[in-house]
């Protein structure tokens, strides 16, 4: 299936619909304190609700895409062998949900045809439908436009960075040498928790800079095309090569006209300058 402009906002629709059938379960549980579990370890929590908002995806979106495969965080790859496949976060932010703190969403992206092609981000408690399709991006209808600082000292930036991994992984002394580089050049620097509902601010407006050096596929997928549907910048980093942009294990995104080629940030995820808008294929 290779998506034109109305399949894309079909299935964007389809993505809204399942996006919403979350809502009043995630409000009514917000702020409950429910039981936590651990997946990888004791920074990787999940909740009931993770699974129970995963399951109500899923039934909408087979019953709107016979067939289609759905990648999903909680429940892994289940379905058919249709032309389209979902990526589905339940709750991105889990962390937060779980202790009332208001940052996650719900994020669902389709791919068909080899291309991503539509994706929601739903912020459940403010919400807000984020909404990308081949014909742009929106937030609750109305369109959005990826704008806003010019450079990193008037610039927001969010970012997970360092996560335990990056420390555990890397040079510690190196990997702290580099986050106070980011903590003197940017204005502000925060770690708000969900790389979808981040992504989605990004395409908004509303943060200028986002950063992450480990994430999935369900994470990103909606939210790398709302940043691109929006006018702003997405680059995968670290991704095999020719390789999808959503599976990539990293990302920098920025709002269109912030000066990627002179930012901290650049060296911090270790961009050459070709690399960078304007001058390479990464930009695409």
């Amino acid at each position: 299936m290779n998506a034109d402009v109305p399949a894309s906002r079909e299935l964007a629709a389809i993505a809204e619909l399942a996006a919403r059938t979350t809502g009043d379960l995630l409000r009514t549980a917000f702020r409950s304190r429910p039981e936590v579990d651990l997946k990888r370890d004791f920074h990787d929590p999940v909740t009931e609700h993770d699974r129970a908002a995963e399951d109500l995806i899923r039934e909408v979106l087979e019953e709107q895409t016979p067939g289609s495969l759905v990648v999903g965080e909680e429940r892994g790859v289940q379905g058919g062998d249709g032309d389209v496949r979902w990526y589905v976060d339940p709750i991105d932010g889990t962390a937060n949900f779980a202790v009332g703190l208001p940052f996650f969403c719900t994020s669902i992206a389709a791919v068909a045809g080899g291309e991503l092609v539509a994706g929601v981000v739903y912020d459940p408690v403010r919400d807000d439908m984020f909404t990308a399709s081949l014909d742009g991006a929106t937030c609750n209808g109305e369109p959005i436009r990826s704008t806003g600082a010019p450079r990193d000292r008037a610039a927001v930036i969010a970012t997970s960075y360092p996560s335990p991994h990056d420390l555990a992984e890397g040079d510690r002394t190196e990997t702290l040498r580099l986050y106070g580089r980011i903590v003197d050049a940017f204005a502000t620097v925060r770690r708000p928790g969900s790389a979808a509902l981040t992504l989605a601010h990004v395409a908004a407006g509303w943060t200028d800079v986002a950063y992450d050096s480990s994430i999935n596929a369900y994470d990103v997928a909606a939210g790398l095309l709302l940043v691109r549907q929006a006018g702003g910048t997405y680059l995968p980093l670290g991704g095999k090569p020719g390789g999808d942009d959503w599976d990539a294990p990293g990302y920098l995104a920025c709002v269109g006209g912030f000066d990627l080629a002179g930012s901290v940030i650049a060296e911090v995820a270790d961009l050459a300058a070709q690399e960078c808008p304007g001058g390479s294929p990464a930009g695409r």
